[in-house]
């Protein structure tokens, strides 16, 4: 008797098993809410997958810097992909001011305009008038230095491979 107790305890306990686990994670359930409060985050969808800072001293930097008269805006993250090569990806201004629901164009890194940025062990390369994109801001809060927004973006690789930026997102602490 206690045999038979035993496998149907067993067999009851088995069938309320969820498969959800057994599910995959959709790239972009990857990637980190797009919050406003300072919560240091970063990613977005490089070529259609999850690129996420790593798990290391520097893996983010963020700075919004009044130099010489002029802005500086600067957020990017960086990565060892599965073939071991450092990839870094973000967005930043040249001699531009950045503003709360403000959108820029992601052109060149030239003064007074906006660009997005891909780079492949060191080497950078930016977006251009061919390929472009889009930054928003969401939040930028100058007395608890926050920045948070999205973007996204196409750029082509020094090697001539194009690259799609998608759902990209932050919210970070910047340094002045």
């Amino acid at each position: 008797m206690k045999k038979l107790l035993l496998l149907f305890t067993l067999a009851t306990t088995l069938s309320c098993c969820n498969n959800d686990d057994d599910k995959p994670i959709a790239e972009i359930d990857k990637l980190p809410l797009a919050t406003q409060t300072g919560a240091n985050t970063f990613g977005c969808l490089l070529d259609g997958k999850a690129f996420l800072p790593g798990n290391y001293h520097n893996s983010t930097n963020c700075f919004y810097q009044f130099v010489d008269g002029e802005y500086y805006f600067s957020v990017n993250a960086n990565n060892i992909n599965q073939d071991n090569y450092l990839i870094s990806v973000g967005v930043g201004t040249d001699a531009k001011q950045i503003a709360q629901n403000g959108t820029y164009a992601l052109e060149g890194m030239i003064p007074s305009n906006a660009y997005g940025t891909y780079a492949l062990e060191g080497i950078p390369t930016r977006t251009n008038d061919i390929y472009t994109g889009e930054l928003y801001i969401t939040k930028l809060d100058p007395v608890n230095y926050i920045v948070s927004g999205t973007f996204w973006f196409d750029i082509v690789d020094f090697q001539g491979n194009v690259h799609q930026i998608r759902e990209g997102r932050f919210d970070m602490h910047y340094t002045n």
